[in-house]
């Protein structure tokens, strides 16, 4: 089936920008970036931009555009938000949108038609290994399939993209396989699972929570800090596969302190608020198998149809994971929550694809909340010691993870709040992260993600890329 161009109008344009960070670069605040003062044209030339303006932009024009938008996206090089926008006989909006601040690029597909196109792929293309999602900076839709996708299966998929027409979608094959990124070991544990925290949060009751990955709860519904430990957390609610993976589970102890924080190991990052991904974003992620590592979002709504089911509404990124990563938490250099890892291919040695929950979406519909002045946060187990409550290390001896600050806040494994990958002794003694392992292999404590920071210790520059 074929797409035809009809002119659009008005739109929402995807949230959120922000500064390209390389991975060993340290992790400071943005400057704050020019507007652009300069006279004569200023108020129609595109606007150079921190992380928080770019989001902040990018929310004032949603709406806008309507039929007209096609999508947008943060270019990195520039530091200036790209709106795509289908030519038509309303040239109204492009204006505004070129007055506040956008560069405005022409393009062929609006929003609404590629939307259209992922359900046809959807409706006559849903084959466990695939995935689609938009983006903007191609203007197309991104199909993917991993190595199982083969024979019958591919040339369905194959034909299926045809019929969207001729510049609507790209199609590549992926070397990995699509699985969600679950397996048995450290960091928070449920029956024989291991998973990583994402973000501590506040319950719609009031009571302190935490964010991870829908699909982690399929292991059990108590999880604990320590593999065959006692259970300091309780899952509330949790969704996959479906309209999206992610759950909450509530702290058993109600004085659970839980600020919210992401600890890298050598830094703590504060998580302010929840923010919409932008293609071309760089972002940062923690898990309990590969430590921190960095990388671009790709596209968003994306859909991937997983052997345990279809997931729908995800981010795409080229951000590398592996087992045990689910659940942990994707970040921006100035504090934003993004995501939850999900799942994908590939591995930190080869790279792969990799799909995230947003934050926003999860919050919303479990009734929780994030950020300065009431989102909850990180410590875990008793209260107020990082892991184990105890005075032990962060995550109990293992990851700071389930209840620990993972994601959290108290700075994993630093019990009373001492900083973890310090050097201020854990809970009651052992060191976190600072040098010691936190929960024992591990360097740090997993920032923001219930894991370790950094499985492979990261350098005295700041946030770095770990392996």
């Amino acid at each position: 089936m074929s797409h035809k161009r009809i002119p659009k109008r008005k739109a929402a344009i995807a949230a959120g920008g922000v500064v390209a960070l390389g991975a060993a670069a340290i992790l400071l605040p943005n400057a704050n970036a020019s507007q652009d003062g300069s006279s004569g044209d200023a108020a129609a030339a595109p606007k150079t931009l921190k992380a928080g303006d770019a989001s902040d932009l990018a929310s004032q024009l949603s709406g806008l555009l309507g039929e007209a938008f096609g999508g947008s996206y943060y270019d990195s090089a520039s530091k200036q938000l790209v709106v795509n926008v289908v030519p038509g006989d309303n040239n109204n909006v492009v204006v505004q949108a070129k007055a506040a601040g956008a560069k405005v690029r022409e393009v062929d597909n609006s929003w609404s038609e590629l939307q259209d196109g992922a359900s046809t792929l959807k409706s006559e293309a849903t084959i466990a290994g695939t995935s689609w999602s938009i983006d903007p900076r191609t203007n197309k839709l991104l199909v993917t399939a991993d190595s199982t996708v083969t024979g019958a299966k591919w040339d369905r998929l194959e034909s299926t993209v045809q019929e969207l027409g001729s510049g609507m979608a790209t199609l590549k094959k992926s070397s990995g396989t699509f699985k969600p990124f679950v397996s048995g070991g450290d960091a928070i544990f449920a029956g024989g699972s291991r998973c990583s925290l994402g973000f501590n949060v506040t319950a719609g009751d009031g009571s302190p929570a935490f964010l991870t990955a829908g699909h982690c709860t399929l292991g059990g519904n108590e999880w604990s800090d320590t593999q065959g430990g006692q259970p300091i957390a309780t899952v509330d609610q949790s969704t996959f596969p479906g309209n999206g993976d992610f759950a909450l589970v509530k702290y058993d102890d109600p004085a659970t302190e839980a600020p919210s924080e992401v600890n890298t190991g050598d830094q703590t990052v504060p998580i302010t608020e929840a923010a919409e991904a932008t293609v071309g974003q760089q972002v940062f992620r923690m898990g309990s198998t590969t430590g921190l590592n960095d990388g671009q979002v790709l596209g968003l709504d994306a859909t991937v149809n997983y052997p345990e089911g279809t997931v729908t509404g995800l981010i795409q990124t080229d951000v590398c994971a592996e087992p045990g990563d689910s659940g942990g938490s994707l970040f921006t250099q100035d504090g934003l929550a993004i995501g939850l890892t999900s799942g994908g291919s590939g591995d930190c040695t080869a790279g792969g694809e990799t799909f995230f929950q947003p934050v926003t979406t999860a919050l919303e519909a479990v009734g929780a909340t994030l950020g300065a002045g009431g989102a909850a946060g990180g410590g875990a187990g008793a209260g107020d010691e990082a892991g184990a409550g105890a005075g032990e290390e962060a995550g109990a001896g293992d990851e700071a993870g389930a209840g620990d600050e993972a994601g959290a806040g108290d700075e994993a494994g630093a019990g009373a709040g001492e900083e973890a990958g310090a050097g201020e002794e854990a809970g009651a003694g052992d060191e976190a992260g600072a040098g010691e392992q936190a929960g024992g292999d591990e360097a740090g404590a997993g920032a923001g993600a219930g894991h370790d920071a950094g499985q492979g210790v990261e350098d005295n520059s700041g946030l770095t890329e770990s392996r």
